[in-house]
C-alpha cells in the first residue's frame, strides 16, 4: 500500500518545504542565540562607580565568552527595577545583574515589600569586587585621622558634628550608625541622594564628615581636597596603603564592604552559570583590568557561587541587625 504523500510527488512536495523551512528556523533560532549580546544590567545610572566596573569588565568578558557585551543601565527602585529586569529574562546566562551590597543584602530589611526576593529569584554567580569605605574630612579639618575626628566630635555636643550619607539605609549611613556604637558618640546623620551632593557640602564645609567607596573618593583624596582619615575594614586599601584603618587606630566593630557582584535568574542552568563565572574570573586576572580597577580604587574579588551566597547571607543577618536596633525605614 502506498501512502498519499508517496503516491503523489506534487503532494510531496510541500511537505518537504514545511520540513526544511522549520529546521532552517531552528537554525536560525540557534545562531540568534549565539550572537545574541550578553547583559550586564546596572541599577545605577551611567557614570556611578558600579558602572565603571561594569564597562572595565565588559570588553574582556565579551573576549572571554565569545560574545558581546553591552552594559544597560536600570536605575530607580534602589535596585528594584534592576532586579526585577534580570529575574524576568530568560534564564540563559545571557542577563546578568551586577549589584551593590544595598540591593542584594540590605533591601529586604529596610522595605516591608519588596517586588524580589533573592533567595528566590536569582542565583549566585560570582563575587566580582570589594568596596571597604573611607572616612574622610574637609582637607581643612583639623583631625590628623579617625582618633583625632572622634576626639574632636567628643568634645563638642552631642549630634553636632554632622556627617553626610548617600541616603536612609546606605552603606555610609551604617557605617556612621557602626562608628557612633564603636566611640559612643552621637554623631548628626544628614542624608543625600547619592554621593556626589555629599562630596561638595565636605568640601564646601556644610557637612564634617564622609563614609564612601575608595573609588567616588580616591581622586578627591589624591587631588587634595578631601582628607583621608580612616579605612573600615579588617586591612589597609592597596590604592590608598598609608591610610590606617579604624582598628589599627582603636575604633573596633566599624566593618564596611559594598561589595560588588554577579547574579542570574534563578532557572539559570548550572552549565550556564559555571561557563559565566569562569569567564568572570579570566576577566578579574587579566592584568590591564585587575590594574585599571585597582587604580580605580575597586579591589577585584572573584569568589565562587558558594562563597557569594555565604557572604549574602552574613551581611544581610548584619545588616538587618543593626537596622532593626536602630528602627531605620527607608523613606
Amino acid at each position: 500500500m502506498t501512502r498519499p504523500c508517496d503516491a503523489d510527488p506534487k503532494r510531496a512536495l510541500p511537505r518537504r518545504r514545511v520540513l526544511g523551512a522549520l529546521a532552517g528556523a531552528a537554525l536560525a533560532g540557534t545562531a540568534n542565540a549565539q550572537t545574541k549580546p550578553v547583559r550586564i544590567v546596572v541599577a545605577f545610572s551611567p557614570g556611578g562607580p558600579v558602572d565603571a566596573v561594569a564597562r572595565m569588565l565588559a570588553d574582556t568578558l565579551g573576549h572571554e565568552l565569545g560574545r558581546t557585551v553591552v552594559v544597560d543601565n536600570k536605575p530607580g527602585g534602589n535596585g528594584a527595577i534592576a532586579a526585577q529586569d534580570v529575574a524576568r529574562a530568560e534564564p540563559d546566562g545571557q542577563t546578568v545583574w551586577l549589584t551593590s551590597v544595598g540591593a542584594a543584602a540590605i533591601n529586604a530589611a529596610l522595605y516591608d515589600k519588596l517586588p524580589y526576593d533573592m533567595t528566590r529569584d536569582f542565583a549566585p554567580v560570582s563575587l566580582v569586587a570589594n568596596n571597604v569605605e573611607l572616612l574622610v574630612a574637609n582637607a581643612g579639618d583639623a583631625a590628623r585621622d579617625a582618633a583625632e575626628f572622634v576626639a574632636q566630635a567628643r568634645r563638642r555636643p552631642a549630634a553636632t558634628v554632622a556627617m553626610g550619607s548617600t541616603g536612609i539605609g546606605s552603606i555610609p549611613h551604617l557605617a556612621i550608625e557602626q562608628l557612633g556604637d564603636a566611640t559612643d558618640v552621637k554623631f548628626l546623620h544628614v542624608p543625600y541622594k547619592g554621593a556626589a551632593p555629599a562630596i561638595t557640602d565636605l568640601i564646601g564645609g556644610q557637612i564634617q564628615g564622609f563614609f564612601g567607596d575608595v573609588p567616588g573618593l580616591i581622586g578627591h583624596v589624591k587631588g587634595g581636597k578631601l582628607k583621608a582619615l580612616g579605612m573600615a575594614a579588617p586591612g589597609r586599601h592597596p590604592a590608598l596603603p598609608d591610610v590606617k584603618t579604624l582598628d589599627e587606630q582603636g575604633i573596633a566593630g566599624v566593618d564596611t564592604n559594598n561589595w560588588y557582584a554577579f547574579f542570574v535568574g534563578a532557572k539559570t542552568p548550572p552549565a550556564a552559570i559555571d561557563a559565566l563565572a569562569k569567564a568572570l574570573h579570566r576577566t578579574l586576572a587579566t592584568p590591564a583590568v585587575r590594574e585599571r580597577m585597582l587604580q580605580a580604587g575597586t579591589e577585584p574579588a572573584p569568589s565562587s557561587a558558594p562563597q557569594l551566597a555565604a557572604l549574602m547571607k552574613r551581611d544581610s543577618d548584619k545588616w538587618a541587625r543593626l537596622i532593626k536596633a536602630k528602627h531605620i525605614k527607608a523613606e
